[in-house]
Protein backbone atom coordinates (compact mmCIF):
# COMPACT_ATOMS: atom_id res chain seq x y z
CA UNK A 1 0.00 0.00 0.00
CA UNK A 2 1.41 3.39 -0.99
CA UNK A 3 1.80 6.24 1.47
CA UNK A 4 -0.94 8.31 -0.21
CA UNK A 5 -3.36 5.38 -0.08
CA UNK A 6 -2.59 4.80 3.61
CA UNK A 7 -3.14 8.47 4.40
CA UNK A 8 -6.49 8.47 2.57
CA UNK A 9 -7.54 5.32 4.43
CA UNK A 10 -6.63 6.86 7.79
CA UNK A 11 -8.54 10.01 6.87
CA UNK A 12 -11.66 7.99 6.01
CA UNK A 13 -11.33 6.04 9.27
CA UNK A 14 -10.86 9.12 11.48
CA UNK A 15 -13.49 9.65 14.20
CA UNK A 16 -16.20 12.13 13.30
CA UNK A 17 -18.26 14.18 15.72
CA UNK A 18 -21.56 15.63 14.57
CA UNK A 19 -21.65 17.87 17.62
CA UNK A 20 -18.21 19.31 16.77
CA UNK A 21 -19.25 19.94 13.18
CA UNK A 22 -22.49 21.59 14.28
CA UNK A 23 -20.61 23.79 16.77
CA UNK A 24 -18.11 24.85 14.10
CA UNK A 25 -20.90 25.62 11.65
CA UNK A 26 -22.74 27.69 14.28
CA UNK A 27 -19.56 29.63 15.11
CA UNK A 28 -18.89 30.38 11.43
CA UNK A 29 -22.50 31.44 10.92
CA UNK A 30 -22.33 33.78 13.92
CA UNK A 31 -19.07 35.31 12.64
CA UNK A 32 -20.59 35.84 9.17
CA UNK A 33 -23.72 37.41 10.68
CA UNK A 34 -21.58 39.76 12.82
CA UNK A 35 -19.54 40.86 9.79
CA UNK A 36 -22.72 41.54 7.83
CA UNK A 37 -24.11 43.63 10.71
CA UNK A 38 -20.91 45.67 10.84
CA UNK A 39 -20.91 46.14 7.08
CA UNK A 40 -24.54 47.28 7.21
CA UNK A 41 -23.59 50.13 9.54
CA UNK A 42 -20.51 51.24 7.59
CA UNK A 43 -22.46 53.88 5.65
CA UNK A 44 -23.32 55.74 8.85
CA UNK A 45 -19.71 55.46 10.01
CA UNK A 46 -18.44 57.03 6.78
CA UNK A 47 -21.11 59.75 6.63
CA UNK A 48 -20.20 63.42 6.43
CA UNK A 49 -21.16 63.92 10.06
CA UNK A 50 -18.93 61.07 11.22
CA UNK A 51 -16.02 62.36 9.14
CA UNK A 52 -16.48 65.81 10.68
CA UNK A 53 -16.47 64.30 14.17
CA UNK A 54 -13.31 62.37 13.33
CA UNK A 55 -11.59 65.51 12.08
CA UNK A 56 -12.59 67.41 15.22
CA UNK A 57 -11.24 64.57 17.36
CA UNK A 58 -7.81 64.71 15.69
CA UNK A 59 -7.79 68.50 16.04
CA UNK A 60 -8.60 68.24 19.78
CA UNK A 61 -5.91 65.58 20.19
CA UNK A 62 -3.25 68.19 19.43
CA UNK A 63 -1.69 69.54 22.66
CA UNK A 64 -3.53 72.68 23.78
CA UNK A 65 -0.45 74.98 23.68
CA UNK A 66 0.04 74.05 20.01
CA UNK A 67 -3.50 74.85 18.90
CA UNK A 68 -3.38 77.03 15.78
CA UNK A 69 0.42 77.01 15.46
CA UNK A 70 3.18 74.87 14.04
CA UNK A 71 4.28 71.83 15.96
CA UNK A 72 7.06 72.51 18.46
CA UNK A 73 8.61 69.50 20.22
CA UNK A 74 9.82 71.62 23.14
CA UNK A 75 6.38 73.09 23.79
CA UNK A 76 4.78 69.64 23.52
CA UNK A 77 7.35 68.16 25.93
CA UNK A 78 6.75 70.91 28.50
CA UNK A 79 2.99 70.43 28.22
CA UNK A 80 3.32 66.65 28.64
CA UNK A 81 5.63 67.12 31.63
CA UNK A 82 3.14 69.42 33.33
CA UNK A 83 0.23 67.01 32.77
CA UNK A 84 2.27 64.03 33.96
CA UNK A 85 3.60 65.73 37.07
CA UNK A 86 0.26 67.20 38.12
CA UNK A 87 -2.06 64.31 37.28
CA UNK A 88 -0.60 61.46 35.26
CA UNK A 89 2.14 60.10 37.51
CA UNK A 90 0.24 60.53 40.83
CA UNK A 91 -2.78 58.80 39.27
CA UNK A 92 -0.58 56.01 37.88
CA UNK A 93 0.98 55.50 41.33
CA UNK A 94 -2.49 55.38 42.93
CA UNK A 95 -3.67 52.89 40.28
CA UNK A 96 -0.63 50.69 40.87
CA UNK A 97 -1.09 50.85 44.65
CA UNK A 98 -4.76 49.84 44.45
CA UNK A 99 -3.95 47.02 42.03
CA UNK A 100 -1.04 45.70 44.11
CA UNK A 101 -3.06 45.70 47.34
CA UNK A 102 -5.98 43.99 45.59
CA UNK A 103 -3.76 41.35 43.93
CA UNK A 104 -1.91 40.49 47.17
CA UNK A 105 -5.16 40.28 49.14
CA UNK A 106 -6.72 38.14 46.40
CA UNK A 107 -3.71 35.80 46.40
CA UNK A 108 -3.81 35.38 50.18
CA UNK A 109 -7.55 34.69 50.20
CA UNK A 110 -7.16 32.39 47.20
CA UNK A 111 -4.48 30.33 48.97
CA UNK A 112 -6.59 30.19 52.12
CA UNK A 113 -9.64 28.80 50.30
CA UNK A 114 -7.61 26.66 47.86
CA UNK A 115 -6.49 24.30 50.64
CA UNK A 116 -9.99 23.00 51.51
CA UNK A 117 -11.07 23.30 47.86
CA UNK A 118 -8.34 20.92 46.63
CA UNK A 119 -9.85 17.43 46.54
CA UNK A 120 -6.48 15.67 46.82
CA UNK A 121 -5.57 17.57 49.98
CA UNK A 122 -8.90 17.90 51.78
CA UNK A 123 -9.76 14.25 52.44
CA UNK A 124 -9.65 12.16 55.64
CA UNK A 125 -6.48 10.43 54.38
CA UNK A 126 -4.77 12.53 51.68
CA UNK A 127 -2.40 10.70 49.27
CA UNK A 128 -2.62 7.45 51.25
CA UNK A 129 -5.02 4.54 51.25
CA UNK A 130 -7.05 4.74 54.48
CA UNK A 131 -6.13 2.14 57.10
CA UNK A 132 -9.80 1.82 57.94
CA UNK A 133 -13.09 3.32 56.79
CA UNK A 134 -13.41 6.88 58.11
CA UNK A 135 -16.37 7.63 60.28
CA UNK A 136 -19.50 9.15 58.85
CA UNK A 137 -18.96 12.37 60.78
CA UNK A 138 -15.40 12.70 59.47
CA UNK A 139 -16.50 12.13 55.87
CA UNK A 140 -19.30 14.64 56.28
CA UNK A 141 -16.99 17.26 57.81
CA UNK A 142 -14.42 17.05 55.03
CA UNK A 143 -17.04 16.84 52.29
CA UNK A 144 -19.06 19.75 53.66
CA UNK A 145 -16.08 22.07 54.18
CA UNK A 146 -14.64 21.21 50.75
CA UNK A 147 -17.98 21.81 49.02
CA UNK A 148 -18.47 25.04 50.95
CA UNK A 149 -15.00 26.30 49.94
CA UNK A 150 -15.62 25.50 46.27
CA UNK A 151 -19.07 27.11 46.38
CA UNK A 152 -17.63 30.23 48.02
CA UNK A 153 -14.93 30.49 45.34
CA UNK A 154 -17.61 30.18 42.65
CA UNK A 155 -19.67 32.89 44.36
CA UNK A 156 -16.67 35.23 44.53
CA UNK A 157 -15.87 34.65 40.86
CA UNK A 158 -19.40 35.68 39.97
CA UNK A 159 -19.19 39.08 41.70
CA UNK A 160 -19.00 41.93 39.14
CA UNK A 161 -16.21 44.21 40.34
CA UNK A 162 -17.77 47.43 39.00
CA UNK A 163 -21.14 46.80 40.67
CA UNK A 164 -19.39 45.78 43.90
CA UNK A 165 -17.29 48.94 43.82
CA UNK A 166 -20.43 51.01 43.24
CA UNK A 167 -22.01 49.52 46.37
CA UNK A 168 -18.86 50.01 48.44
CA UNK A 169 -18.46 53.61 47.31
CA UNK A 170 -22.10 54.24 48.25
CA UNK A 171 -21.41 52.69 51.68
CA UNK A 172 -17.99 54.12 52.61
CA UNK A 173 -17.33 56.82 50.02
CA UNK A 174 -14.75 57.01 47.19
CA UNK A 175 -11.83 55.73 49.24
CA UNK A 176 -9.09 53.46 47.79
CA UNK A 177 -10.13 50.48 49.96
CA UNK A 178 -13.49 50.39 48.19
CA UNK A 179 -11.64 49.66 44.93
CA UNK A 180 -9.22 47.26 46.65
CA UNK A 181 -12.02 45.10 48.05
CA UNK A 182 -14.06 45.29 44.86
CA UNK A 183 -11.10 43.93 42.89
CA UNK A 184 -9.73 41.53 45.52
CA UNK A 185 -12.89 39.50 46.16
CA UNK A 186 -13.67 38.40 42.56
CA UNK A 187 -9.98 37.77 41.85
CA UNK A 188 -9.69 35.72 45.05
CA UNK A 189 -12.36 33.42 43.61
CA UNK A 190 -10.41 33.06 40.36
CA UNK A 191 -7.03 32.52 42.04
CA UNK A 192 -8.47 30.12 44.62
CA UNK A 193 -9.93 27.95 41.87
CA UNK A 194 -6.69 28.00 39.88
CA UNK A 195 -4.55 27.31 42.97
CA UNK A 196 -6.78 24.38 43.96
CA UNK A 197 -6.64 22.85 40.48
CA UNK A 198 -2.85 23.29 40.42
CA UNK A 199 -2.54 21.43 43.72
CA UNK A 200 -4.80 18.64 42.46
CA UNK A 201 -2.73 18.16 39.28
CA UNK A 202 0.70 17.94 40.93
CA UNK A 203 2.47 14.53 40.90
CA UNK A 204 1.45 12.60 44.05
CA UNK A 205 4.78 10.86 44.77
CA UNK A 206 6.40 13.52 46.96
CA UNK A 207 3.25 14.36 48.99
CA UNK A 208 2.58 10.65 49.51
CA UNK A 209 6.15 10.09 50.76
CA UNK A 210 5.86 12.92 53.29
CA UNK A 211 2.41 11.77 54.34
CA UNK A 212 3.74 8.24 54.91
CA UNK A 213 6.37 9.78 57.19
CA UNK A 214 3.68 11.40 59.32
CA UNK A 215 3.57 14.92 57.84
CA UNK A 216 0.31 16.82 58.13
CA UNK A 217 -1.60 18.69 55.45
CA UNK A 218 -0.14 22.11 56.19
CA UNK A 219 3.41 20.74 56.29
CA UNK A 220 2.90 19.06 52.92
CA UNK A 221 1.33 22.20 51.46
CA UNK A 222 4.25 24.38 52.60
CA UNK A 223 7.10 21.94 51.93
CA UNK A 224 5.94 20.31 48.68
CA UNK A 225 2.88 21.81 47.04
CA UNK A 226 3.83 25.49 47.26
CA UNK A 227 7.44 25.12 45.95
CA UNK A 228 6.38 22.75 43.16
CA UNK A 229 3.54 24.98 42.02
CA UNK A 230 5.28 28.33 42.55
CA UNK A 231 6.07 29.10 38.86
CA UNK A 232 2.47 28.47 37.84
CA UNK A 233 1.13 30.35 40.86
CA UNK A 234 3.28 33.35 39.93
CA UNK A 235 1.96 33.18 36.38
CA UNK A 236 -1.62 33.28 37.68
CA UNK A 237 -0.79 36.02 40.19
CA UNK A 238 0.76 38.38 37.64
CA UNK A 239 -2.06 37.73 35.21
CA UNK A 240 -4.60 38.77 37.81
CA UNK A 241 -2.35 41.66 38.87
CA UNK A 242 -2.54 42.94 35.30
CA UNK A 243 -6.32 42.52 35.46
CA UNK A 244 -6.40 44.49 38.72
CA UNK A 245 -4.46 47.35 37.11
CA UNK A 246 -7.03 47.65 34.36
CA UNK A 247 -9.84 47.27 36.90
CA UNK A 248 -8.40 49.98 39.14
CA UNK A 249 -8.24 52.26 36.11
CA UNK A 250 -11.90 51.70 35.28
CA UNK A 251 -13.10 51.97 38.88
CA UNK A 252 -11.59 55.43 39.04
CA UNK A 253 -14.60 56.60 37.05
CA UNK A 254 -16.67 56.09 40.22
CA UNK A 255 -14.73 58.89 41.91
CA UNK A 256 -11.83 56.88 43.36
CA UNK A 257 -8.57 58.62 42.53
CA UNK A 258 -6.74 56.65 39.84
CA UNK A 259 -6.08 56.96 36.13
CA UNK A 260 -9.77 56.37 35.48
CA UNK A 261 -10.63 59.39 37.63
CA UNK A 262 -8.31 61.51 35.49
CA UNK A 263 -9.84 60.02 32.32
CA UNK A 264 -13.28 61.11 33.45
CA UNK A 265 -12.03 64.54 34.50
CA UNK A 266 -10.34 65.12 31.12
CA UNK A 267 -13.45 63.93 29.28
CA UNK A 268 -15.69 66.23 31.31
CA UNK A 269 -13.42 69.20 30.46
CA UNK A 270 -13.29 68.14 26.77
CA UNK A 271 -9.50 67.82 26.94
CA UNK A 272 -8.92 65.10 24.38
CA UNK A 273 -5.17 65.83 24.34
CA UNK A 274 -4.83 65.10 28.08
CA UNK A 275 -7.07 62.04 27.79
CA UNK A 276 -4.88 60.50 25.08
CA UNK A 277 -1.72 61.20 27.09
CA UNK A 278 -3.21 59.55 30.18
CA UNK A 279 -4.29 56.53 28.11
CA UNK A 280 -0.67 56.27 26.94
CA UNK A 281 0.44 56.31 30.58
CA UNK A 282 -1.93 53.40 31.31
CA UNK A 283 -0.53 51.47 28.34
CA UNK A 284 3.08 52.04 29.45
CA UNK A 285 2.17 50.93 32.98
CA UNK A 286 0.76 47.67 31.59
CA UNK A 287 3.91 47.08 29.53
CA UNK A 288 6.11 47.61 32.59
CA UNK A 289 4.05 45.09 34.56
CA UNK A 290 4.38 42.56 31.74
CA UNK A 291 8.16 43.00 31.85
CA UNK A 292 8.14 42.58 35.64
CA UNK A 293 6.04 39.43 35.34
CA UNK A 294 8.39 37.92 32.76
CA UNK A 295 11.45 38.74 34.89
CA UNK A 296 9.90 37.20 38.02
CA UNK A 297 8.95 33.99 36.23
CA UNK A 298 12.39 33.76 34.65
CA UNK A 299 14.05 34.17 38.06
CA UNK A 300 11.89 31.41 39.53
CA UNK A 301 12.71 29.06 36.64
CA UNK A 302 16.44 29.72 37.03
CA UNK A 303 16.33 29.06 40.78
Amino acid sequence: MSTDTAIRALRRARPRSRFLRATLLAALSLAAWSLLRVAAGSEEFLSARQRANLGRFFADARPAPLAGRDFDAGVAARWAGEVLSSRGLPAAAATLGIAAAAAVLAALLGLLFALPAARTLWTPSPWLAPTGPPGRAVRFAFGATGSLARALLALLRGLPDYALAFLLVAAVGPVPWAAVLALALPNAGVLGRLFAETAENLPPAAPAALRAGGAGRMAIAVAVLLPAALPRLLLYFFYRFDTCVRGATVLGMLGIFSLGYCFEEARARHRTDELLLLVAVAAVLTLLLDALSAAARSAVRRS
